[in-house]
């Protein structure tokens, strides 16, 4: 692993303070790579779900969850990978981050068969889907026929385990029939904590 990809200045700081730095250096030694071996690669197409972490040119941050079919998350190459972003809630917080800052984090965890996670960080940049379809043929077809607004392609700067200690063992099922790709508030969860309630709750209260 190249030395200016392992760690940074905070974690060396505190590997110094707390008595861990041969522990981290045995960690960057043995489990960081900047790319996809064949069995990272294995696991990130058996992944149905990933959790994206991006954050904006001053440092604030958003985490933010991706799912789809197995191979959603798709392998360009060993130090390659791509997802697509279909149509949400308009408020592009993911994407509006990668376009101020293109450093991104992605944790997949296997909750269910061998209880074990992948991160995998990197440099994202936005391609439209025509413009990669031209270039990756295999790329996985639209997801129930809606075409994704652009792929976020990431080159692959570090990867490494997540240990599968306080991962908790789930059960899948049969997938349900929500609606996707809909507008319809009740059907994407409407006011589920009561945040626009409690937002036109003192204006009520201030008319009676």
């Amino acid at each position: 692993m190249p030395e200016e990809f392992v760690g940074s200045d905070g974690e060396r700081e505190l590997q110094d303070t707390l008595g861990t730095s041969e522990r981290a250096e045995r960690f960057y030694d043995d489990q960081m790579i900047d790319y996809l071996n064949p069995t990272m690669v294995d696991f990130v197409a058996r992944m149905d779900m990933a959790f994206i972490a991006t954050s904006d040119s001053h440092g604030e941050c958003d985490s933010s969850f991706r799912a789809g079919p197995p191979g959603f998350l798709h392998v360009i190459d060993d130090r390659t990978i791509a997802y697509p972003e279909y149509r949400g809630n308009g408020v592009m917080a993911s994407l509006g981050n990668i376009l101020e800052n293109p450093h991104v984090g992605i944790l997949m965890i296997d909750f269910v068969r061998d209880l074990i996670g992948l991160h995998i960080n990197g440099k994202a940049r936005m391609v439209a889907d025509s413009e990669l379809r031209a270039d990756v043929t295999d790329l996985p077809p639209a997801e129930r026929g809606k075409t994704s607004q652009v792929w976020v392609v990431v080159e692959v700067e570090e990867a490494y385990i997540h240990c599968r200690k306080h991962i908790p063992q789930m059960v899948p099922v049969v997938r349900d029939q929500r609606a996707w790709g809909t507008d319809n508030v009740r059907a994407k969860g409407g006011d589920y904590f009561g945040v626009k309630a409690g937002k036109q709750a003192p204006a009520v209260a201030e008319a009676s």
